[in-house]
């Protein structure tokens, strides 16, 4: 085990060194500079600012430099906030994304689990076409699309929900909603098919000849041996959740990371948007690790393949 997690450990600062590089390369083609709508600055105030931030250096010490501060948590400062460190603005906006991104995977998992189990339970019924009618529309309907309708349904028409801003927890329901939606369909529609399959599985078939209630062999072997595939899909749900909130958060003003980022790149400003991106990656690789060592304990088929490469 302990190889494994090595390995998976490895491959992650790999992954996150090879973000680095080619998000800072990008970051250098794209056109325009932070200070391209800056009419009234003059060109020695622009090479002063320049060389305070250390962009009258060749772009390879530039990378260089930006390299060592990241090792250390320090990711430069803000073009758009003056005398901001960039770690500063993640950290004082990473807790309202993190909270609605939570919140939405375990409603959308749970919430998903419940309904494809009994869409496999009531096959052929109306319950499971209704569980398949919302796993398609779960999946087809984008999560800002979403976010608008509970807006302005929820919010606007009935009132039970505020449509912006931050506050206590009512503020987080609508934007949760919007976000779980994705992994409440991808959870149905995985559990669905995996426990159709289980339940016409022979030992499924012993279990009910040895005198097991009905509820018995569905929690204690369907459902069990169900989810334990579901272990893989986990980290892209949490990963769409991640990229999806940028939107979801804009539209309901939240002040988390995925709203600064937006606000950023509008603003061309380069080490936020690059300290974002890092954090995206880092929370992405963190998660797909944590993946990773969950499916090695419950198989450990994985960790003997890992092992044999």
């Amino acid at each position: 085990m302990a190889k494994y997690l090595a390995k998976r450990i490895f491959y992650l600062i790999l992954t996150l060194f090879i973000v680095i590089t080619v998000t800072f390369f990008l970051m250098k083609l794209l056109p325009g500079t932070p200070l391209t709508n800056q009419a009234k600055l003059s060109k020695s105030q622009i090479a002063l600012i320049y060389k305070q931030y250390g962009l009258d250096k060749p772009v390879w010490q530039q990378y260089v430099l930006y390299l060592a501060g990241a090792v250390k948590g320090n990711f430069g400062t803000s073009f758009q906030f003056s005398d901001q460190p960039v770690s500063y603005l993640i950290s004082s906006r990473i807790e309202p994304s993190l909270q609605i991104g939570l919140q939405a995977i375990i409603v959308g998992v749970i919430v998903g689990i419940i309904i494809g189990a009994f869409g496999a339970m009531k096959q052929n019924s109306w319950v499971d076409t209704s569980a398949t009618v919302v796993s398609i529309l779960g999946i087809s309907i984008p999560s800002f699309v979403l976010a608008v309708l509970l807006q302005y349904y929820l919010g606007l028409k009935l009132g039970w929900f505020p449509i912006a801003e931050w506050g206590g927890f009512s503020y987080t329901v609508l934007p949760t909603l919007a976000l779980a939606a994705a992994p409440l369909a991808e959870s149905a529609r995985f559990v669905r098919t995996e426990m159709v399959d289980v339940l016409s599985s022979d030992y499924i078939e012993l279990a009910k000849a040895k005198g097991l209630s009905r509820m018995g062999v569905i929690y204690h072997h369907a459902l069990r041996n169900s989810l334990i595939p579901l272990i893989t899909i986990v980290g892209p749900l949490a990963v769409n959740i991640m990229t999806g909130s940028m939107v979801v958060e804009n539209i309901f003003s939240i002040p988390g990371i995925g709203e600064q980022f937006v606000k950023s790149v509008l603003t061309n400003d380069y080490p936020t948007i690059m300290g974002l991106t890092i954090v995206y990656s880092f929370m992405l690789c963190v998660v797909l690790l944590i993946t990773d060592i969950l499916y090695g304990i419950v198989d450990p088929r994985i960790r003997i393949t890992g092992k044999a490469n």
